[in-house]
């Protein structure tokens, strides 16, 4: 995921009734910024939920990261094509979700993307396309369908000899709702985890209002034109804005899909809102994949679940139940903003 396009409205000050305050820390996980806060009138119950929320996450990375060769991922990745390797239920059960999303989404979404061969390339140093053969090349080993779970031991089969599967999709959104669930069990009525843009949520802010999501102008992403009250609810951006090539005048983005090899087109960022971190994260590359349509279309038949796209016309279209409030004049959250149902009119 890059960086989001949301801006998260938090009070970080003691409430009007002196007695729950917003205590956070930030870090690195998982390869990216975490923010963990945790809302209580009890500080030490606070900073030892943040610490265990932290290290659940921490115990997490250590199973599904696919570059810690001592990990359950890694070891199914050199077993590819070989044998099946017997995971921890908990691994096997992630991988399972992961398939159905790909089912979901006939291939939009697809864990064995790891096994990609990195033809394009980010960093400026790309001065051409590559050839339709080497696209073709690059993504023949993808095809969840060739992921085999075996409910009988918990075993994992890559089916094809240099198969990969990674989590990079869909394992902060797993992290973040973890960690809140550790949260909550321990006390913790009201909090976020912010695992670089999959924003979860849950109770209310220190002052006892709602948390707000500031949802930035596409054409000028230091303002904030919209904001979306969310009480337990996952936010999740994906967005192009920042890594992709021009090529002949033409822009490619980063984000690249599964099914052909090609970078997509058409969208700049996909904003998911659901209860769920993992299935929103998953979903955000999903839709993105699929396109403003097809994304739209099927997000408009999952009940619970909303979205926001912005094109690369700049132009906004949203599912047909999303309500935002906007502001007025630019004026924060107050009396002044007007919430509306515009899905319909934007679709």
């Amino acid at each position: 995921m890059t960086r989001l396009i949301l801006l998260l409205i938090i009070s970080a000050v003691f409430s009007a009734n002196a007695q729950n305050q917003a205590h956070k820390k930030v870090l690195k996980l998982m390869g990216s910024r975490f923010e963990i806060t945790a809302v209580s009138s009890d500080e030490a119950l606070a900073w030892k939920s943040i610490d265990a929320c932290i290290e659940e996450i921490t115990r997490i990375e250590k199973i599904i990261s696919s570059w810690d060769e001592n990990s359950q991922t890694a070891e199914i990745n050199r077993n590819a094509g070989i044998k099946p390797v017997v995971v921890d239920e908990e691994l096997f059960n992630l991988i399972g979700r992961a398939k159905k999303i790909s089912n979901l989404t006939d291939g939009a979404f697809d864990i064995s993307y790891a096994s990609v061969d990195k033809i394009w390339k980010f960093d400026g140093s790309m001065k051409g396309l590559p050839s339709a053969e080497e696209v073709a090349a690059s993504v023949a080993k993808i095809d969840y369908k060739n992921i085999i779970l075996n409910t009988d031991d918990h075993s994992v089969f890559l089916k094809e000899p240099g198969m990969k599967i990674g989590f990079g999709a869909i394992g902060k959104g797993y992290a973040a709702n973890r960690g809140r669930e550790i949260m909550k069990a321990m006390g913790i009525s009201s909090g976020i985890v912010n695992a670089s843009g999959d924003l979860l949520t849950w109770g209310k802010e220190a002052d006892g209002s709602e948390w707000s999501i500031g949802i930035a102008d596409p054409k000028n992403k230091r303002s904030v034109m919209a904001w979306l009250a969310v009480g337990e609810m996952a936010v999740v951006t994906s967005g192009n804005y920042e890594k992709f090539i021009e090529v002949e005048g033409k822009r490619y983005s980063h984000i690249i899909d599964p099914r052909t090899g090609y970078p997509v087109q058409g969208l700049k960022s996909v904003t998911i809102i659901c209860p769920d971190a993992e299935l929103s994260d998953a979903l955000a590359t999903s839709v993105f994949v699929l396109g403003k349509e097809k994304g739209l279309a099927l997000i408009n038949q999952l009940k619970g679940i909303e979205c926001f796209l912005v094109d690369d016309k700049d132009e906004l279209s949203y599912s047909k139940n999303l309500k935002l409030n906007y502001y007025k004049n630019g004026v924060a959250p107050s009396a002044d903003a007007t919430q509306v149902n515009i899905g319909h009119e934007a679709n």
